[in-house]
């Protein structure tokens, strides 16, 4: 059953169809963004999957025989034998039980997560087949509706109230849209601001995504997972600034931390939306609705230049340094001083329809 559509008329989305058909045309090849990859450290570049570890790289070694790596050589063992008595069990616990088994053992969630991560490296799958699940943070909106794993329908609204990205991303079946795209919000303010505009519903069939800041897992599977199934063009709404830059990119090329498994998380085919340094420039934001680079802020952007994947990005590569230039960055909510609404009203609505994206 499809959804009714409330949104504007067929031809404001040539542009997003073009786009559609030409991602089609690279998928039905097999191809990427580019002809090749480069190498950085223990993670290599393919410009059709994004950051991935190289097959050397999958082993540790850990000594015990020393007083600074005795403990980590405990823990691991110690979350080791919980995974055994999961698998066996055929249960599931989060990273967050696994931490209140014994915290003063573990110290911080940080340690238990940064070992999880670790044996589903060493042992070359994903977390959920350790039966460790993530707590997600992630919320959804927009014309989608799907089964979960235990047979619950799920159908996402464009009403105020989004819906929580689910925890078993694999578990969810019969995905159901009539989505001409997919824009993924970087912070939640804004996201909710945008269901309070109304936008999903004006510029319905679409869908809405956050993962309000740094995506956490389940939400970066259920962007790769919509992509897989769907193959709607996916864009980025974010700061213009380093860290807003970051994050896309972790949708976008993965992170080195889960580098081994790019496969199933990253999607190389998302397009930067908004907001964009040139937009500053070309909207007239006065200076005093910027803000200045930080230290920290000029030494992210640096090491975002550096990185292999931007050789392929020459258009991503001008914005950024425009931004180094000007020394100042900007948050969505700059855009504001045009009027309340000029995102969801005005700026959006231009860049989808005459396809303002890079």
């Amino acid at each position: 059953m499809a959804f009714a559509p409330v949104g504007p008329e067929a031809s404001f989305f040539d542009a997003l169809d073009r786009h559609r058909a030409s991602l089609l045309a690279v998928v039905k090849r097999g191809a990427g963004e580019s002809p090749a990859g480069a190498t950085r450290a223990a993670s290599r570049f393919e410009d059709s999957v994004g950051l991935q570890m190289i097959p050397q790289c999958t082993t540790r070694k850990i000594k015990s025989d020393s007083p600074k790596s005795v403990k980590k050589f405990a823990l691991i063992l110690k979350i080791l034998s919980m995974i055994y008595k999961l698998v066996q069990s055929n249960t599931y616990a989060t990273k967050r039980d696994i931490y209140y088994t014994d915290s003063q053992l573990f110290g911080n969630q940080a340690a238990v997560d940064n070992i999880i991560d670790d044996i589903s490296c060493m042992l070359k799958v994903p977390r959920r087949s350790l039966h460790v699940l993530s707590t997600s943070k992630g919320l959804i909106a927009g014309n989608l509706r799907y089964m979960e794993e235990d047979g619950t329908r799920v159908q996402c609204t464009c009403n105020a109230t989004a819906t929580a990205v689910p925890s078993n991303i694999q578990g969810i079946r019969n995905l159901i849209t009539d989505a001409k795209f997919l824009l993924i919000v970087e912070k939640d303010a804004t996201f909710q601001r945008l269901l309070d505009d109304n936008f999903c519903s004006r510029m319905s069939p679409c869908i809405m995504v956050t993962g309000k800041g740094v995506p956490d897992l389940n939400t970066r599977l259920l962007v790769k997972k919509l992509w897989d199934t769907f193959h709607i063009p996916v864009f980025t709404l974010v700061d213009a600034d380093p860290h807003g830059i970051e994050i896309m990119c972790i949708y976008k090329y993965g992170s080195m931390s889960m580098s081994f498994e790019a496969h199933s998380l990253t999607v190389p085919t998302i397009r930067w939306l908004g907001l964009l340094p040139s937009d500053i420039k070309r909207l007239n934001i006065p200076k005093d609705s910027l803000i200045p680079l930080t230290k920290h802020d000029q030494v992210k952007l640096d090491s975002i230049l550096r990185r292999p994947y931007i050789t392929y990005q020459p258009f991503w590569r001008k914005e950024m340094e425009m931004m180094a230039d000007s020394k100042m960055k900007a948050e969505i909510q700059a855009l504001t001083f045009l009027s309340s609404d000029y995102l969801s009203r005005v700026y959006l609505p231009n860049k989808l329809r005459f396809g303002g994206w890079i």
